[in-house]
This record gives structure tokens, C-alpha cells and sequence, in this order.
């Protein structure tokens, strides 16, 4: 990255920043969204009902794995931000040293944790014995795989906080386009089944790490990797883990919320009037989770578009605009969580009919879901942003705070004490039901910051 780069982040117009930097994240997270869109269709069509199930199965764990490099990437990101604003570029080399060497070791335990307890897990997230030997073969690909996932997901952080939006989105268009020549191929073609996509998955992010790997090799880029950079720092490892913490448990607390859905999803689906309830409930879940995880994606992409951003003129005092990007973001969040309410309230049944198309009681029953899923879904985008603009400036607890509001606090009561209410729909209504209190005490830390800043910078709202 050229310093002149850097420095824009400073300088140029807050809205066209947010454009530049937002826009190669958003293409990039709505391509890896897709492909996740396009592994459920060739399973459920292809594979079957079942194997849907499986993979959704699975979700809790390699969300769990995922978690890991987001916070690491995320982590690293944001104090490379701060401190490239700070113009020390030494640690901020450090620090994506620390990064890649950090990635190595947690991919690697991750995957062999994963592997000696697989059987044992599968049980824990609702696997049946209808859908646990497609979840078995599914999660062995990718926790072998595990490590280049990993390090992928964390160096493509670290590459938009350096001042490479455009070089981080295309290399997660790279790992999209090959997964989508080799999904059919493995899947379809070759026969390999739900295996086939989870190499499918695992070969295209090896091939776009490498190309990672080579543009942070540089040497006339700011940011770069150097020697003497890689053995691990305390302060440095601290700081990344400190602010990473926040989309760790962002992740983690998803894996632990899937996880306790699938359980629902099976004791209460199985008393439905229909075969196999619970597999049949936990295969709808899993197409709602993933069409509207593509909603969240975008507000995740203008996340992390703000974050170099607010995290650079947070770094070098300019408090007016960090306000103006915070406020842009929030606009541009909450007008697609809307379109995500306009399109699961409208076409509900066209949407979900896509993935199982010979499966009708799927079909029916994550349509329902969908609906009630979306009924919040306007407020998630502010919520999103309030809690990762405390991230950007390096408020990690108060982060952190607000992600455990919407993900575990107010979600994990809802969801035991709604369907003994109201039976089975319960558990879709915990969703919107956590999404309505965890935004409003996010606004309610928005306007406590607010107020404390008005008297050091009468500019900031």
C-alpha cells in the first residue's frame, strides 16, 4: 500500500471513501454468501433433504472455526488501522506478522480438535440418523481444510485495513468463481456428493490464500510482511485478541445460538404432523439462516468499509468525520436490512422454493419462518453498525457488550420461553423478538456516547 493511500482515509470525501472501501467488501461477502446460496441448492437438489440437514448440522462448529480468523483478522485490522493513522508503520508490520503466525496455530488446532471429537459434536448441534453420516462426510473436508480457510478469512481482513479494499474483494470474487466451477463438477458430475462440495469449498480458498500470501510479500508495499515480525508479542498478541474478541464472540455465540436452534428445531418440530419433523424443521432453518445471512453480509461489508475509515480519523482526532461516516453507514445498513424485510415478507415461498424444489413440507415450513424471521429486520443494519463502530475506535468491551445483546442475552430466554408459549412458531419468533431490545440498547450507547462527547467536540453529532 502507498502511503498516499493511507493518508486518504484522512482527506477524501467521507461518502466516497465509503464507497471505495465498502464496495469491494460488499461484492466480496455477497459473492461468499452466494456461494453459500449455491452449495445448498446443488445439496438439496442433487444430494436431498437429508443432506441439507447435515450440512445445516454442521453450521454450528465451522461457524465456530470461521470465528477464529475473523478475530484474528478483525483484530489485526483494526489496529493496523489505528496505527497506520498514527503513521507507526513498524507495528503495524508486527502486528500482521503476529496475524499470519497466530493464523497458523489456531487453524491447526481448531481442525484437530475438530476431528478427534466429530462424532461427538455432531450429536451436540441435533444430527439425526438420517443426516448425521452427510454432516460426517461434509465437516471431515473442511476441517482438513481448515487452516487455509482460516488463514483466508483473516488476511482478507487484514488486507482492506491496509488500504487494498479492491485487492481483498478479488480475492474472495477468486475463491467464489473457482467454488462455483467445482461445486457442479464434484457434486453433479463427478458424483462425490456433499463431499464434493466441501472440496469444492476448500481448493478455491487455498488458491485465493496464495494470492494473499503474495501481495502482502511486497516489499514496497507500507504494509508487508517482515522479518523478525512473525514471532509472537505479547502487547501486540494482546491487542489483536483484545479487539478481535468482539467478532469472535459475535461468531461463537451464532454457533452456540445454531446450535440450540437445531436442538429446538428437532424436539419441536418433531411433534408437527409430518415425517421426520425435527430433520424437515432443521433443513428449513437452514435455508432462512443462509438467504438472510446474505442480507448480513452487506451490512457486514459496509461494516468493515467504515472500520479503516473511523478507525483512521479516530487515530489522528478527526472526530467530525468519524461522525459522518458513522451516520452514512447506518443509512446504507438499514436500507438493505429493509429490502431483506420487503423480500421475506413478499416472496417468501419463491425464495425458499429454489433450494428444495421435491420437498414440499421443507418448503412450507421455511417459508413461515422466513416471514417471522425478517419481521425486525429494518433495525438489525443500525445495530450492526453501532456495535462495530465501537469496535473501529477501539472500545472493545462496549462492542462486545452489544453483540452479546442481540446474540446471546436477549435471544437465548426468548427462544426457551417463546415456544413453550406458543409452541413450535416460538422459536422463530425469538429472532425478531431479540433483534427489537438489542437495538434499542444500542441506541441508547449511541446516545450515552453522544453525550459525553458534545462538550470535547461540539461537531461530532
Amino acid at each position: 500500500m502507498k502511503e498516499s493511500r493511507v493518508k486518504e482515509l484522512g482527506t477524501e470525501r467521507i461518502g466516497r471513501l465509503l464507497l471505495k472501501y465498502a464496495m469491494p467488501a460488499i461484492v466480496g461477502m455477497v459473492a461468499a454468501s452466494v456461494m453459500n446460496l449455491a452449495d445448498s441448492y446443488f445439496i438439496g437438489n442433487y444430494v436431498g433433504k437429508n443432506a441439507l440437514s447435515g450440512m445445516t448440522v454442521t453450521l454450528p462448529f465451522m461457524n465456530l472455526a470461521a470465528a477464529f480468523g475473523v478475530m484474528i483478522g478483525v483484530g489485526a485490522g483494526s489496529v493496523i488501522s489505528i496505527r497506520l493513522g498514527q503513521r507507526n508503520v513498524q507495528t503495524a508490520n508486527h502486528v500482521l506478522g503476529n496475524a499470519a503466525t497466530l493464523s497458523l496455530i489456531i487453524g491447526l488446532l481448531v481442525s484437530l480438535v475438530g476431528l478427534v471429537w466429530m462424532d461427538s459434536f455432531l450429536h451436540w448441534f441435533g444430527a439425526s440418523p438420517n443426516t448425521a453420516p452427510y454432516a460426517k462426510e461434509y465437516m471431515q473436508v473442511l476441517l482438513f481444510g481448515n487452516v487455509f480457510s482460516h488463514s483466508f478469512h483473516g488476511l482478507n481482513n487484514v488486507l482492506r485495513a491496509g488500504g487494498h479494499p479492491r485487492r481483498a474483494m478479488q480475492c474472495t470474487l477468486l475463491a467464489v468463481g473457482l467454488n462455483f466451477l467445482l461445486t457442479p463438477l464434484f457434486v453433479v458430475q463427478f458424483g462425490w456428493g456433499i463431499r464434493g462440495a466441501a472440496w469444492a469449498t476448500v481448493l478455491s480458498q487455498f488458491v485465493a490464500l496464495v494470492w494473499q500470501l503474495r501481495t502482502l510479500a511486497h516489499g514496497f508495499e507500507v504494509l508487508h510482511f517482515t522479518r523478525g515480525t512473525y514471532r509472537l508479542r505479547l502487547p501486540v498478541v494482546r491487542q489483536i485478541l483484545s479487539i478481535g474478541a468482539s467478532p469472535f464472540l459475535t461468531t461463537a455465540c451464532s454457533c452456540l445460538l445454531v446450535l440450540i436452534i437445531n436442538q429446538s428445531m428437532r424436539r419441536w418440530g418433531d411433534t408437527l404432523p409430518i415425517e421426520h419433523g425435527g430433520d424437515a424443521a432443521i433443513a428449513a432453518y437452514g435455508i432462512d439462516n443462509r438467504v438472510v445471512h446474505l442480507f448480513v453480509m452487506i451490512a457486514i461489508g459496509l461494516n468493515q468499509g467504515m472500520q479503516p475509515i473511523v478507525g483512521y480519523n479516530w487515530g489522528i482526532g478527526q472526530k467530525e468525520r468519524v461522525r459522518k461516516a458513522l451516520k452514512l453507514t447506518i443509512l446504507a445498513a438499514s436500507c438493505v436490512t429493509s429490502i431483506g424485510f420487503l423480500v421475506g415478507e413478499c416472496f417468501p415461498n419463491q425464495v425458499v422454493h429454489i433450494f428444495v424444489q421435491n420437498a414440499p413440507e421443507v418448503t412450507a415450513l421455511a417459508a413461515h419462518g422466513f416471514r417471522i424471521n425478517v419481521a425486525m429486520f429494518p433495525i438489525v443494519g443500525a445495530q450492526m453498525v453501532i456495535a462495530n463502530f465501537f469496535r473501529s475506535i477501539g472500545h472493545a468491551a462496549t462492542s462486545l457488550f452489544l453483540t452479546l445483546t442481540r446474540q446471546l442475552i436477549f435471544f437465548i430466554p426468548a427462544l426457551f420461553i417463546l415456544p413453550c408459549w406458543i409452541g413450535f412458531d416460538g422459536i422463530w419468533w425469538s429472532i425478531p423478538t431479540s433483534d427489537l431490545f438489542s437495538f434499542l440498547v444500542a441506541l441508547a450507547m449511541l446516545l450515552r456516547m453522544r453525550k459525553r462527547l458534545v462538550s470535547a467536540s461540539a461537531t461530532f453529532f
